[in-house]
């Protein structure tokens, strides 16, 4: 089954990605990402740009963001695969944003077929 993953950071973590922690933030990252890729599990992802640069689109109006307020940003996400919902939440662990007062991560199952089978 396919899950995604959606990894949802602090602000001063996000913050990290321009500033001198920058190679310790993207190192911490890049070892986790080898860890998801190295176990045959992920299927695609990617980093997201931050939320001003957002456009939100509800009802044919078109605004640009930042949007909800929250104390947290989407930062990236993954597409994997798994046998079941425990071993997608096992996929998790390690990511940077799991640690304590960094962010949290989302789980949820992808809806099949997908709409490239459509």
């Amino acid at each position: 089954m396919q899950y995604a993953i959606l990894y949802h950071e602090a602000p001063h973590e996000v913050a990290k990605r321009g500033t001198h922690d920058a190679p310790d933030y993207w190192a911490a990252w890049t070892t986790y990402m080898d860890m998801i890729r190295e176990s045959g599990a992920l299927l695609t992802g990617n980093a997201l740009a931050p939320p001003a640069t957002a456009t939100l689109v509800r009802a044919g109006v078109v605004q640009d963001g930042p949007f909800p307020e929250t104390k947290e940003e989407l930062g990236g996400f993954v597409i994997v695969e798994a046998a079941n919902l425990d071993a997608a939440i096992k996929i998790t662990q390690g990511a940077p944003c799991a640690k304590p007062g960094a962010g949290h991560v989302e789980v949820r199952p992808v809806l099949m077929p997908s709409v490239q089978d459509a």
